[in-house]
Order: structure tokens, then sequence, then C-alpha cells
């Protein structure tokens, strides 16, 4: 059955009555990635979701699938090379979502640098043989000052040295969670959003049996009972761990708020991903990012202690990074009045810098003297004044510093950790969006050996490294001609080139399943033919239960689109509701919901009431 609102009444009936094998909590990354890990392996297998599928930290990334080249200032060698290669494995099985968008990194000559031109070629140069890319279109390469403000016009001049250009990915993160859970239905899995657990279950032993659940659509509430439970809530981590009396589980997580603006590209135009120091001897750095005819940048990094489930953009973040763009951009001279759009977002860092991540790795930072003395010591060695063997002796003698953790939330390690608590509840937290797979590859071992040892149950896992999610199945060294051949049959069946073209980058292999839709339905009114079909499809298709769903997370109207999103709104609500059969008073709730999340979006309380 399609993933849609009568898939959703299965499910509930099928997780009322029997037992599952793993019951996992929170629908973001880790959780999708890890349901589709169990639902292919066989696994009886159960999510649910408080909010909509990616609503919380999933849907409000940088939208990079980032190579951390950052880390090798660190010499993080191991990180790098575990981050760089999973990239190369998610752009494989999900081929129409993270896309290939080299960075540009210009270097200044100010107190703070992260890199100076040399240590940035050295990092640049190891990336590549990290990322296997040595030799082929994407290695790296550096930019003369000349060369990067011809690229660049905007960018200041003054203690400009040059940049560097690597390889780097950019990423619809929303849509990347929502293609893991469409796989897992589609492998038997049952997924549901807008369904709250309320408090955990045990057995006659006191061991983790279950939870009890509320539907926050219809106000029931029910218990699920599963051998294994898994807490995938990231922020939500500890909340869900506290709500577990048979464990006194210390808090773990301390979550940081990211901040995005974005305005049109009119205003800040730059040909491609940058990343650069902010400027402020702050020990950070900000994406300035162009992205369908506009230019996002961020992000913030603070610690965050407000409402997990609404993270605000506040004056403090906004003033923080229009003087970073301005002085970076002297030209722009951007003010708020220009930001079109904007999201917050909470990173789920670990508190216990350098704690385990799903490898087992401590990711600690290095200290500036050892830095200095690596670097000096490679200096020698391409002087010929010292041996292979100086070099490898200084590496593996790095003195580790600690001493910004506490301080700096930028420097909270971004491993993650994989916890089992005496009761058997499994907590699976922190990471970064390109490791999802890897952490429920981690998480999905954990639960197979209990299922074996508790149970005597045996499931061998897939090769989740080589399966493919929803509209994943292309070839992921094609992905430009087979997006192509796609946006063509959409042509054929009416569309424009750019809508056709929009639809196959959006939807992957699952675009024949989208314009075969076109055949069933007539054009909405006030919506383009691409918009019609697509809402459609996301209805009966992706369980896009409210406005919000289709506008911000199936698709990425709020953010990219703005210039268009008041004049379908109405017609996006008439024809949820037709669907739906939304009462009168539910239609108005909805569209408060959208409205308010507009006016988040829009920073409308910051501008003023008289502003947009």
């Amino acid at each position: 059955m399609a993933f849609s609102i009568e898939r959703r009444q299965q499910d509930i009936k099928a997780l009322k009555e029997g037992t599952l094998d793993v019951f996992i909590i929170g629908g973001g990354i880790t959780g999708a990635g890890t349901a589709l890990q169990a639902s292919a392996s066989g696994l009886k297998t159960g999510l649910v979701e408080m909010q909509d599928f990616a609503e919380g930290t999933s849907s409000r990334s940088t939208k990079l699938v980032h190579g951390g080249l950052r880390y090798l200032k660190n010499f993080d060698v191991e990180v790098v090379a575990d981050t760089v290669q999973e990239r190369a494995v998610v752009q494989g099985i999900a081929p129409h979502i993270p896309k290939a968008d080299p960075m540009i990194l210009p270097i200044y000559d100010e107190p703070g640098s992260t890199f100076s031109m040399f240590s940035l070629k050295i990092a640049m140069d190891l990336y590549d043989r990290l990322a296997d890319v040595t030799g082929t279109k994407y290695a790296n390469y550096t930019l003369t000052k000349e060369e990067v403000l011809k690229r660049e016009p905007q960018l200041r001049s003054d203690g400009l040295l040059g940049a560097g250009v690597y390889l780097d990915y950019r990423n619809n993160d929303a849509r990347l969670v929502i293609e893991n859970i469409k796989r897992a239905a589609t492998d038997g899995g049952h997924m549901v959003s807008q369904m709250k657990v309320v408090g955990i279950l045990h057995d006659a032993d006191d061991k983790v049996s279950g939870a009890t659940v509320e539907d926050l659509l219809t106000g029931e509430t029910f218990d699920i009972k599963a051998r294994v439970v898994l807490n995938t809530t990231g922020p939500w981590s500890d909340t869900i761990r506290q709500m577990d009396t048979k464990v006194d589980a210390a808090p773990q997580m301390r979550p940081t708020k990211g901040v995005h603006l974005v305005v049109d590209n009119k205003r800040l135009s730059v040909p491609q991903p940058t990343y650069f120091d902010t400027g402020k001897n702050d020990g950070r750095m900000v994406f300035v990012i162009p992205r369908e005819e506009k230019t996002y940048f961020g992000t913030t990094d603070t610690d965050y202690t407000g409402d997990f489930a609404n993270p605000t953009v506040e004056q403090e973040d906004v003033d923080y990074l229009l003087e970073i763009v301005n002085n970076r951009y002297p030209s722009a001279k951007i003010t708020i009045d220009d930001i079109e759009a904007s999201w917050a977002g909470l990173r789920p860092l670990i508190s216990a810098n350098g704690g385990l991540d799903y490898n087992g790795a401590k990711n600690q930072p290095i200290s500036d003297e050892s830095f200095d003395k690596v670097i000096n010591t490679i200096k020698q060695y391409q002087k010929g004044n010292v041996d292979r063997y100086t070099v490898e002796e200084a590496l593996k003698n790095i003195e580790k510093d600690n001493s910004e953790s506490e301080a700096n939330p930028s420097a909270i390690s971004r491993g993650s950790a994989l916890d089992i608590d005496p009761d058997g509840l499994i907590t699976v937290a922190g990471g970064k969006i390109t490791d999802y797979r890897k952490m429920a590859l981690g998480a999905m071992k954990a639960v197979i050996e209990i299922l074996q040892n508790n149970f005597n149950l045996s499931y061998e896992l897939i090769d989740s490294a080589k399966y493919p999610v929803s509209g994943g199945e292309i070839d992921p060294q094609e992905v430009e001609a087979e997006t192509g051949k796609l946006a063509q049959m959409g042509i054929e069946k009416g569309l424009n080139e750019s809508e056709a073209l929009y639809l196959a980058n959006l939807y992957g292999s699952n675009t024949p399943k989208v314009l075969a839709l076109l055949d069933e339905i007539q054009q909405i009114e006030g919506l383009t033919l691409a918009d019609s079909v697509s809402l459609c499809y996301a209805m009966k298709e992706e369980m896009a239960l409210t406005p919000s769903d289709f506008l911000i997370r199936r698709t990425n109207h709020m953010l990219f689109m703005r210039d268009t999103l008041d004049s379908i709104i109405e017609p996006v609500i008439t024809e949820m509701a037709r669907y739906y059969g939304w009462t009168e008073e539910a239609k108005i709730n909805y569209r408060k919901g959208l409205e308010t999340a507009v006016a988040e979006s829009d920073l409308k309380n910051l501008k003023g009431d008289g502003k947009k």
C-alpha cells in the first residue's frame, strides 16, 4: 500500500496488535536510516515521530553532506577519512539527493585564521587522497587573490591571500529522511508520524518492553510492545531516557542552536559554496551557499536550553551573521529587511568532549603548539632536512587540548554515542547527517545481538552501503544523464523543461510514478502543473499530513521559493482539506500553523509588523 493516510491507519492497527522486534523512537535521519536497515533485514519494525518526519534537527542543517576539511587542521585524519568515505556511500544509495558542488575557501591574513595558504594546500591534498579524487575533475586547486576576486568580486580584498577549492556536496536533508522512511515502509516497516511517546513499558523483569504512545491526530493513547526499544530522538535523547523509570540516566546532551538566513542572489551573489573564517577570531567558520536563485548563509553555534520543538532565530543571531557576511562582502550591505527566509535548528551534541563515537574514536582538538610543530616538521621534510619517520613521529605525538570544550560549543565533539541502559533501552545520539547510515548500522548490530542472545531470533543484516533509498535506483555515476532522461519524460507529459528537471531532481527514480499521476489528476487552480502533481504525490505517497509538511519538508517552497509562496498557500490548503476531508475548524488550525511557521521564517517579529 502507498505511504498514505490509509497506510497510517493500517500501521497503527499493526502496532497495537503485534510485538515488534525493534521499536524506534524518533523519525529524524538516524531513526529513518535505522528503520530502513531493520525493515530490509526482515525485522518486525516500528517507528514513531511526534512531529512530521525530519521536522526537528534533520530538516534544519546547513544542507550539505560535508566532508569535514576543517578537521584536518587538527590532523583528525581518521575522522575525515571516515566522513568522506561515508559521504561517497550516501551518494551511492541516494544519488538523486547529494550533488557534487565544489567549495571555495578564501584565506585572509588575520588573527585566528584556521588555515594559511600553505596549511590549506596540505589539508586539501590529504583530503583528496582520503576522498579518492586525486587526479579527477574534483581534485583540489588553489586560486590567487586576483583569481578569487574575479570569481567572487563582492569578496573583501583587504588581507585576502588567495583560496583553495575542494570537493563538497550539497544536500536536501528532509528529502534524505523521507526517502529512507519510504523505503522502510515499502519493506514492511510501520512508520507513523504525529505519534508521541508518553511512557516506557517494562516486563516482569524490569526490562524495556515497549512504550505508551499518544496519537496526536486523534488523541488516542495505546501501548506498543517490542523486544528492543531504540531511542534516536536527537536533542530529546535525555528526555526519553529520563522517562524510563527503571534507570537513573545522567544527562549527556548539550544541544547547540544553528541559524541560517536566506537572501535573494541579486543582493548577495556567489558562484559556488563558500566557506571562511568569521574574521572575529572566535574559532568559527561560516558558509555562504547559492541555491535556487537564492543565497543562504550560516551557521551560528550557541548553547541552547529553550523549547527543543521550536528553536527560533533571535536578534543576536541575525546581528552576528550579518556582521560577518557584510565584513566579507562589504558592498552587499545586507540588512534584516533583505532576509527572505530563515531557519533555526539544534545540533544534538554529546556534552563529554572526547566521548566515544560509533567507531569508538575520540575527537579532541590539538594544541596550537602541537599544530605548529607538525607544520614546521612538514616544511623541513619538504626541504629535505628531515626524513619521513620524523614526520610520522610528530603526528603520533600530537598533544590534545581540552581547554576549549567547556566555554566554546563549537569545540564539543561531533562524534556519536551508542549507550545501552541496564534495562535494555538503546540510545544513539550525536553525530552528523553524513554519518547517519553508519550510526544506524552500529545500532542495528546491537539490536540483532540482543535479539539473538535474549530471544533466540536470528537476522542477517543487509549490506546497507549498497541498498538504495526510495528514489535512489539510478546509476550514481550517471546522475546527470539519468536525471535528464527522467526530465524528458516530464516534458513529454506536458511540463516545461524547468518543471520537469525540478521534479526529476526531487524524486529521482520515483519520477515516473509521480508523472503517472498526471493522467489521473486535474491541474489544481492556483498551482502549476508541477506543483499540482507534487502535492498529490506528497499526500498519496509521502505522508504529508499538513500544509507545512508539504511546503517546508517535502519541498523547499518556504525556504528557497519565497517569491511564489504566498500565492500557493491557499490552493495547497484548499486541496489538502478536500483530499483529507478536514472540518472547517481543522482547516483553520492548519492554516494558523503554517502562518506561524512562515512568520517565524520571515522574521516578522524582528522586522516589525509593517514589514514582511
